[in-house]
């Protein structure tokens, strides 16, 4: 791949240009060289950085895991236990959400069929959205 802008590296990443300039101020990503009039011209290895994030994010690791991460695929020859044990404690918090999704989804259901469709002063959605003392779920809210 020859030079590219930084509209093209977003366009053939999906992350968008304000995202792509914050990995470069935290220092997740390289800051690329720059033209005489100081555009930023990116190359494939900033393509693939990039890809590697947008990735790991979809897969809900932090930028600080994925720091990790990168560092230790700039290493190929050691050991990935340090990889496999970001990837286990990921997933340890990803069962941790659906059993609370679970929880969750139990008790939407449990509202939406006690509800007799009448007026909304005897609606049981919201009454149990007014006491939740009402729900029989966990105090549980989802992660940002």
């Amino acid at each position: 791949m020859s030079e590219i802008t930084i509209g093209a590296l977003s366009k053939r990443s999906g992350v968008k240009i304000p995202t792509i300039r914050y990995y470069e101020t935290i220092g997740l990503m390289d800051e690329p060289p720059r033209t005489a009039g100081g555009q930023r011209r990116y190359l494939d290895h900033h393509l693939q950085r990039l890809r590697f994030i947008r990735h790991g994010r979809d897969l809900g690791f932090s930028l600080e895991d994925l720091r990790a991460l990168q560092s230790l695929s700039d290493n190929p020859d050691q050991s990935c236990e340090a990889a496999d044990a970001i990837a286990s404690q990921q997933l340890v918090e990803v069962e941790r959400r659906l059993k609370g999704l679970r929880a969750l989804r139990s008790e939407l259901k449990r509202m939406v069929q006690s509800c007799a469709h009448g007026t909304v002063g005897e609606c049981r959605v919201i009454e149990t959205l007014s006491d939740h003392s009402l729900c029989n779920h966990a105090h549980w809210k989802p992660e940002n």
